[in-house]
């Protein structure tokens, strides 16, 4: 990932295509290889709250949510566009739960831009051999953790005066909004 390339990682949901946050031109990969569009955005993903922190200093003091959520949180820095789609005034975060050699990686290289490792549309890979033959031959490096348990992070945008449910995925939205309440 330090050299630009992406990796796939398993997640405490599917597995991901990863790329170090902070290297836009890795991302941009990330997109090409995934075929989607860069107007669609992307998470931020790290393996604690201080390398969030750390990268979206402004979030500092925000409640963050552990585990298969994506929240939709304020970038009032409009930090990392490449991530942000057409909203760069907001920024989709994760802290999953990751296997422990994932979440070393993840640890190593501080935050990264996760999707799941499919092709655009396409089912989200539960095991490696899910895992369109494309985007493996475009990988550095494919983690394999076995089988996980495919359903996507449920995503809850925390931006406006409500909380918004964007996707239901592994865990109920109303328990994701009991946690945070």
């Amino acid at each position: 990932m330090r050299a630009g390339k992406p990796v796939v990682l398993p997640t405490d949901t599917v597995y991901g295509l990863c790329a170090d946050a902070r290297q836009e031109e890795a991302v941009r990969r990330l997109y090409r290889l995934k075929g989607r569009e860069d107007v669609q955005p992307t998470a931020l993903v790290a393996a604690d709250e201080a390398a969030v922190v750390e990268a979206l200093p402004e979030l500092r003091g925000q409640r963050l949510l552990p585990g298969p959520y994506t929240l939709i949180l304020p970038n009032p820095a409009c930090r990392f566009p490449w991530l942000t789609g057409q909203r760069p005034e907001t920024i989709g975060v994760r802290l999953p739960d990751l296997p422990r050699d994932a979440a070393a990686v993840v640890r190593e290289i501080g935050v990264v831009a996760a999707t799941s490792a499919n092709l655009r549309g396409g089912p989200d890979p539960r095991s490696v051999d899910e895992i369109p033959a494309e985007i493996r031959a475009g990988c550095a490096a494919v983690l394999d953790a076995g089988e996980l348990p495919g359903a996507p992070s449920t995503v809850i945008d925390l931006t406006g005066p409500q909380p918004v449910v964007l996707r239901e995925g592994a865990v109920p939205a109303a328990e994701a909004l009991q946690r945070l309440a």
